[in-house]
């Protein structure tokens, strides 16, 4: 049963959301001129082409792609054709809205290699409803998601030998857009650009698949009901570097945020947040992560976890829940022996085990299989995302093909 404060931040969240909702549905239908259209896409190649670099010098998201995707918007004329350029920096007035009040809002997503020498984006439909919600709750211009796709595919073409090899390794495509109107004052952006740039990229840790440290975090907020906690706008990542270097110092890699009184878990660092939980009385097991409150990012990992748990574990021996749970519940189911495992879930690094949780002076202790740096669950569920990633089990529509090898 909820708290009353957890009642009350819910019932405040849905209100804020049922406004909302409609004011995101006008805003999206009001969006005037030309729609965004990918058959009229204009490639101009890069005549400096590089060479891709090998799989272990690869650094996250340090090294790009030759090309790029760009398309402008303008309230009177709508979407511009879409350009593939080489990759470079862009050129904006020093007074674009961006850098002054925020307007950026950005995606993630990964392509990759199959048996059959395709390239494939893992479920690339969420990511752009999610980029359209982001972009219209800070009033700039939506899209179709569809042609989006496309011309990611015909990126993905023109740089498909950047896509590296073997388990791990992807190449991870930043879709961005951000206000352009050169001006000072706070209003609704009346230009816009649209960008995609790639990344071949390999494990988001240094250390690979092991378990993290996390300090649970309640002297810092990473959203709030009515907020933007939701969207991937940069507003939120920017604070959270601060208490995650506090943490750092005191020997923790990541944060686990909490919020309110009751110290509710939320997210861990940027990623979603998993717990695994055994009731000793009945000898079931439960698989629990925060409900979609209009603070916690609607994760496409998140989704994909909750849909493959509940479609391959037993229901006799495993709930799979979204509810709100505390980090004193955890430490008292710790203490119990009643706490499994725990793991953080996302796009860049997928699952990341949990070993150890610092709380009030105090590590609560997350099992790991004997001599490995992960829980039986997390293992498990790393397995069937990667599985279908990689194109060696089909799931549904999951997995789109972009462009070919031969």
């Amino acid at each position: 049963m909820l708290s009353s404060y957890s009642t009350l931040s819910k019932r405040a969240v849905s209100s804020t959301l049922c406004r909302a909702i409609p004011f995101y549905r006008t805003l999206a239908s009001a969006v005037s001129g030309a729609p965004l259209d990918a058959s009229k896409l204009k490639i101009t190649k890069n005549p400096n082409p590089s060479n891709p670099l090998p799989n272990d010098k690869l650094v996250f998201g340090q090294t790009f792609t030759d090309h790029m995707l760009q398309i402008e918007w303008t309230q009177e004329k709508g979407w511009a054709s879409p350009e593939i350029v080489p990759y470079g920096p862009l050129k904006l007035d020093p007074s674009a809205v961006v850098f002054h009040y925020g307007f950026e809002a950005f995606e993630g997503l990964k392509a990759y290699r199959t048996p059959e020498n395709k390239i494939t984006l893992f479920r690339p439909d969420m990511n752009m409803k999610r980029m359209n919600k982001s972009a219209a709750r800070i009033c700039l211009p939506t899209f179709d998601g569809a042609e989006l796709i496309k011309l990611m595919g015909k990126l993905i073409e023109q740089d498909k030998r950047f896509v590296p090899q073997g388990q791990g390794y992807s190449l991870y495509l930043r879709p961005t857009i951000i206000g352009t109107t050169p001006a000072l004052g706070v209003s609704t952006p009346d230009r816009a650009l649209l960008y995609v740039i790639a990344s071949p990229v390999g494990p988001y840790y240094k250390t690979g698949f092991k378990a993290v440290r996390l300090e649970a975090t309640d002297y810092a907020t990473r959203a709030w009901p009515g907020g933007c906690g939701d969207k991937k706008l940069g507003a939120n990542y920017a604070p959270c570097i601060l208490p995650q270097l506090q943490a750092a110092q005191r020997g923790y890699q990541q944060n686990l945020w909490l919020f309110g009184p009751e110290k509710n878990i939320t997210e861990v660092g940027t990623m979603n947040v998993f717990f695994a939980f055994k009731n000793t009385a009945t000898g079931k097991k439960e698989l629990v992560t925060a409900p979609l409150d209009g603070t916690i990012l609607e994760g496409v990992t998140r989704d994909s976890i909750l849909a493959l748990t509940r479609q391959n574990l037993d229901p006799r021996e495993w709930d799979i829940n979204e509810r709100y749970y505390t980090i004193t519940e955890v430490q008292e189911r710790a203490k119990k022996g009643e706490l499994l495992e725990a793991f953080g879930a996302g796009t860049a690094a997928v699952v990341s085990p949990i070993k150890e949780i610092g709380w009030h002076g105090s590590d609560i202790k997350v099992p790991l299989l004997p001599g490995e740096q992960t829980g039986p669950l997390t293992k498990q569920i790393a397995s069937w995302i990667a599985d279908i990633q990689y194109g060696r089990t089909q799931h549904g529509n999951w997995s789109q093909i972009v462009a070919d090898l031969d």
